[in-house]
């Protein structure tokens, strides 16, 4: 086989490879919020959250915290309009803090992407992470 012919065969196998989208990641970091290890959990502004590949198509994310430890305390979260950015900054939404009564506990933040708002809204993807407070 000549070289032309190589070439040919290597840029149609190139075409021809679907590009993988990457991961729906988040991170963040606590920020600001007042300490708390007393049990009773302040209401405070989300943390900064970093995003990236947030899957096409998402309108919303909704975010949620879960104690690793005590799973069954509702801390809450919210919902954010997904405008394109990978930031979503401190203040656009407030949720109860982490305040484990003794010792630090693990926290996951759990940020779900929405094609629309509501209660048929479906999941187009999911990202979680976790971190020690304090």
């Amino acid at each position: 086989m000549d070289r032309k012919s190589c070439m040919i065969i290597f840029i149609a196998m190139m075409l021809a490879t679907p590009v993988v989208a990457g991961e729906f990641t988040i991170s963040f970091e606590w920020g600001d919020i007042p300490l708390c290890t007393t049990g009773s959990p302040n209401t405070v502004a989300n943390p900064r959250f970093v995003l990236s590949d947030v899957p096409d198509g998402t309108k919303y994310i909704q975010f949620k915290l879960t104690d690793r430890d005590v799973p069954s305390y509702d801390h809450g979260g919210g919902t954010v309009e997904y405008t394109g950015s990978s930031v979503i900054e401190p203040g656009a939404f407030k949720y109860k803090s982490p305040c484990p009564p003794s010792g630090s506990h693990r926290y996951r933040w759990t940020a779900t992407a929405k094609e629309k708002t509501g209660l048929f809204s479906g999941s187009i993807g999911k990202a979680t992470a976790t971190r020690k407070y304090p």
